[in-house]
């Protein structure tokens, strides 16, 4: 099956924003943008009304579009919150899942092992494949948990940290940092069904995102 048009102008505009084409803050005008992707104004302005449901685009009142802009307090807040909400969900994950859960989580770390972080066109940014098997084995850890409205959170509170997380991406520290180790430590705590461990794994790997982010200077 083709790509229909509007879907291909939605998913350019899409990299465009994850790949750190413009800066936080910026207005996305739809008749620019029209003109950039060669495309009707209508056509954008649906593509940018569905970014801003995955939290890549901010809709303000008679202003418009922008890309998202975060302040320090925020970010650290919704950092506490995704820690919060994802390690009660794991530590119920623990309690209630079955084989069939952790035979799925295996292979959403197997597939995530094996798919390459970076882009080998361009070293410092992530892969886009990479990217869709990472949040696949972190929705895999909690979805044992059961509970919609929780999972439901999750995504969304992991949607408005993702496009930080890209564009720190070529920050040294990132550079350095054994995400496959925390990853695979992880699973290792959550297959042992140590949930005291698991939950202390999984705080610090998204404390040390934010680390990262921060110290790139994203916010602030």
């Amino acid at each position: 099956m083709s790509t229909s048009p509007d879907a291909s102008v939605f998913e350019r505009i899409r990299h465009a924003i994850l790949a750190g084409t413009w800066a936080p803050g910026h207005r996305l005008a739809p008749a620019a943008l029209s003109g950039r992707f060669d495309t009707s104004t209508p056509v954008v302005r649906e593509a940018l009304t569905r970014l801003v449901g995955e939290n890549l685009v901010v809709a303000r009142t008679n202003h418009g579009f922008f890309v998202p802009k975060l302040d320090l307090r925020e970010f650290r807040d919704v950092t506490e919150l995704r820690c919060v909400t994802e390690s009660l969900a794991l530590r119920l994950a623990i309690e209630r899942g079955d084989l069939q859960w952790e035979t799925e989580l295996i292979a959403a770390h197997h597939r995530l092992a094996r798919t390459p972080r970076r882009c080998s066109s361009d070293p410092e940014r992530i892969s886009e494949d990479w990217s869709v098997a990472h949040r696949a084995f972190h929705q895999a850890l909690i979805v044992g948990c059961q509970c919609e409205p929780m999972m439901r959170i999750a995504n969304n509170l992991s949607q408005s940290t993702d496009l930080y997380r890209r564009w720190a991406a070529p920050a040294p520290e990132t550079l350095q940092r054994d995400v496959e180790r925390e990853h695979r430590d992880i699973l290792d705590a959550v297959l042992q069904r140590d949930v005291e461990r698991a939950c202390e794994l999984l705080r610090h790997h998204y404390e040390e995102t934010a680390r990262i982010v921060l110290a790139a200077g994203l916010v602030g």
